[in-house]
């Protein structure tokens, strides 16, 4: 695309893509482009788009407008043109212009230093073009070519053991053909062996390599090798070769070398990362979609089953109770169901019997008439009513009120609902799913919950695994997480896991399921400083940490000072909910929020 770029007051580089067919050039606000330069005119130009190509036109005639050194009131574009408005100095450039001709070298000796300067800010200037890694390499080439005297240059890559030459440049500023045919393996062995730059002043008399089969075949006069690393990995060679007698490199040459090794060892980084990220993205899209079990992720045995039980009882009305522990997705596979079910096109409404306060839970459920109570003052339609021809969804289930749970046992009978304050029941068709992490049977057998309510929800009866029972779906759903939320935070830059990470993902017992792993990535998206998140990154204990064997008391109580923490923190600390979870004394959750403290 073409685009203007200059250097604002603040010393940034900034790239502004012409996309308009006519863009405005100024001080005022209301351009298109907005310079921040008291020597510009608050309208000081506009470039328009025509059949012809770019055309730049001044708008004020007391502020002069500058193309390439020249006043003009107006001036067909072409690429790498220097435009002056005011102080400032604009280049206009298309993404498919070649890079600028390199200044020709009076003496490859001298004014080494300046001409290294100049030569490495055009190259950085190439970086600020959206340039092809394989353009920026060809550039890198040329540049290090006329720089040094070389006949060719190469960069090599190593990819599984073997090399790869994806560039090879001549001295005329051409691609060389079969580019491995032209260079030293012996050579480039011992870079990457040593991992040290090597120079060759003389390969045909050199001690070393002056017998080596390449150096006779080639009859290479001069070499010149230095590694590509990044953070210690080895990610291939740039390769300088020269064939007269008369430019043999010398110490300084090979220091240039090394300075411009440093940029392609970064771009090469870059474009490997990038090339493997967009791999991986690849195949997690294509493992997802084969994994998946419609909304639900996984091939672990468990869930297969799940799958397998949804579809059997999708499209009837009989009820469906799902049990698993908390975060483990119980409305995740009620809305499954739904969605398989001939009620798909028709309302999902889920309710959570423990977040709605008993004395409003009646009118929630089931609606009132205006006038009922105080307060109501018009007709309310209830979750119920709104359900109808579709699936109402009640999580925790076990959190209902015991008159409640009477009323509730009548709908399913009657299929009808007795709203607020009405005398005459209203019809419902609806599909119930319920869920719960408390152990009915048990209630039940304290007369905490209704024998006959019990059997009519749980009629049918899907079992959630934890996560740390679901094998390789760990793995699946931390992906398909981290996918997620990159994607919805791109400012961040988490990419992918660690081997580490991978390994510490699956050993985690996960006590909060599902929903902590989505709470640990997605904190570990947005506060990530590298690409690739750590155990660290994710709270999770590294593997090579020791593990201390300790007395099983000892144990036990650690782990559930851990667990309650984690389900206070599911629970955003409501201490009260918390021990109705797990089916405790609430003072027994304030004997471990001492020890929390402490």
């Amino acid at each position: 695309m073409p685009r203007l770029v200059f250097t604002d007051r603040s010393g940034q580089s900034r790239s502004f893509a012409l996309k308009k067919k006519i863009v405005s050039i100024g001080r005022a606000r209301d351009n298109d482009l907005v310079l921040d330069d008291p020597a510009i005119a608050l309208s000081h130009a506009h470039v328009l788009c025509d059949a012809n190509g770019f055309v730049i036109s001044g708008m004020d005639p007391k502020h002069p407008l500058m193309v390439n050194g020249r006043s003009r009131r107006s001036q067909s574009l072409k690429p790498d043109d220097q435009i002056s408005l005011g102080a400032t100095i604009l280049t206009f450039l298309m993404d498919d212009a070649p890079p600028p001709p390199l200044a020709p070298l009076t003496s490859r000796r001298e004014g080494s230093s300046t001409q290294l300067g100049s030569r490495l800010l055009q190259f950085s200037d190439a970086l600020m073009r959206d340039l092809s890694n394989q353009e920026l390499f060809r550039t890198l080439l040329d540049q290090l070519i006329q720089i040094t005297g070389a006949d060719k240059g190469f960069l090599i890559r190593v990819q599984g053991g073997k090399l790869e030459s994806p560039v090879a440049r001549n001295l005329d500023q051409s691609d060389l053909e079969r580019s491995l045919e032209h260079i030293s393996d012996s050579i480039i062995h011992k870079v990457i062996d040593s991992g040290e730059a090597l120079i060759i002043s003389d390969a045909l008399h050199d001690a070393r390599f002056g017998q080596a089969k390449s150096v006779v075949d080639l009859k290479l006069s001069s070499i010149m090798c230095v590694p590509l690393k990044f953070r210690n990995e080895l990610l291939g060679v740039l390769y300088l070769g020269n064939d007269r007698i008369a430019n043999l490199f010398q110490p300084d040459d090979l220091e240039m070398l090394k300075i411009y090794a440093g940029q392609a060892s970064l771009i090469l980084y870059n474009a490997q990362l990038v090339n493997d990220l967009i791999v991986s993205n690849r195949e997690l899209k294509d493992e997802l979609k084969s994994a998946s079990l419609g909304r639900i992720i996984g091939q672990s045995d468990p869930m297969r089953a799940i799958s397998r039980t949804i579809d059997k009882v999708a499209n009837t009305d009989i009820s469906v109770m799902i049990r698993g522990e908390t975060g483990t997705g119980k409305e995740l596979i009620a809305r499954e169901l739904h969605a398989r079910s001939t009620r798909h096109d028709k309302a999902f409404i889920a309710i959570n019997c423990g977040a709605i306060p008993e004395n409003l839970l009646e009118s929630e459920l089931f609606g009132h008439v205006r006038g009922a109570f105080t307060g109501a003052i018009a007709n309310r339609v209830g979750k119920f009513e709104a359900a109808d021809g579709g699936t109402i969804f009640l999580d925790e289930i076990g959190e209902m009120p015991m008159p409640l749970q009477v009323k509730l046992l009548r709908v399913l009978q009657e299929r009808a609902i007795d709203k607020v304050g009405e005398s005459h029941p209203t019809p419902v068709d609806i599909r119930v799913i319920s869920a719960t992490n408390k152990d009915l049977e048990l209630a039940v057998r304290e007369s905490a919950f209704r024998e006959d309510l019990y059997y009519r929800l749980n009629e049918i009866k899907l079992l959630v695994p934890p996560l740390r029972e679901r094998g390789e779906d760990v793995i699946l759903l931390a992906k398909y997480l981290l996918d997620k939320y990159v994607d919805r935070y791109p400012q961040g830059r988490a990419r992918g896991f660690t081997k580490d990470s991978m390994t510490a993902l699956r050993r985690y017992y996960w006590p909060g399921n599902v929903r902590q792993m989505e709470n640990r990535i997605k904190k570990a998206v947005i506060m990530a400083d590298q690409p690739m998140l750590t155990p660290q990154d994710l709270e999770l204990l590294l593997d090579t940490e020791e593990t201390r064997i300790r007395p099983l008391s000892e144990a036990q109580a650690d782990f559930t000072l851990a667990y309650i923490k984690q389900v206070l923190e599911l629970n955003n600390w409501n201490k009260t909910k918390t021990a109705r979870d797990l089916d405790v004394d609430p003072r027994t959750i304030f004997r471990y929020l001492e020890k929390i403290d402490e």
